[in-house]
């Protein structure tokens, strides 16, 4: 398993923690890149997850050096989703681009070929034939909905750094329910702290993007 951790973090990155690697250190940069294109109107939409219920930022492990679990690091990558949107349109408003974060639903696609069928089943996804067993999983379709409605939606013009689900916009979570957004994936301070660090491991000057 310690073999296997290191493999995939040597493959994301010196060191780094492939989910969070993946998830939000790709999308950090390239946004980076893409800043000047983005001025004067533009909406950044970041697909987070309901699964950031599941771990805050891991401040004092965010490698996850010490110990892997990767549940843990998934609900890492996912709240770092969250505060990501939150902190570009902190600082990109400014300049016209807003951004928003959201879990798109529950939905079967192509990522559970790295989930064991016994996993799903206990899980209470699939049923022991393993076939749909949870009424609540959506469509690929209905899944990308809240997507395109918080890049599109009239209702969102003049707003930003928002975490949305369900086509609209989620109310805070103050327990671990996995509905809503959870304070810690929405809290202005730890967004910025995540910027900090994300512009430290990226090799980013804080302020690149007003280049």
């Amino acid at each position: 398993m310690i073999r296997e951790r290191r493999k995939r973090a040597a493959a994301a990155g010196p060191g780094w923690e492939a989910q969070f690697a993946t998830n939000h250190l790709g999308h950090f940069a390239l946004t980076h890149r893409l800043w000047p294109l983005l001025r004067g109107r533009s909406r950044v939409i970041s697909v987070s997850s309901a699964g950031h219920h599941a771990s805050p930022i891991r401040w004092n492990d965010v490698q996850f050096a010490q110990s892997y679990d990767k549940w843990l690091a998934y609900g890492q990558s996912k709240t770092a989703n969250a505060l990501f949107a939150l902190h570009v349109d902190r600082v990109g408003r400014g300049e016209g681009i807003r951004a928003f974060s959201l879990h798109p639903g529950k939905i079967f696609t192509p990522l559970q070929r790295h989930l064991a069928q016994e996993e799903m089943v206990a899980a209470g996804w699939l049923d022991a034939t393993g076939a749909p067993a949870d009424p609540t999983f959506k469509t690929p379709a209905q899944g990308a909905a809240t997507a395109v409605w918080a890049a599109t939606s009239p209702r969102l013009e003049e707003l930003g750094g928002l975490y949305c689900e369900d086509c609209d916009v989620a109310s805070v979570a103050h327990e671990a329910t996995f509905v809503g957004a959870r304070p810690y994936a929405v809290d202005p301070s730890e967004a910025e702290r995540l910027w900090m660090l994300s512009c430290e491991i990226a090799g980013f000057a804080p302020h690149a993007t007003r280049s």
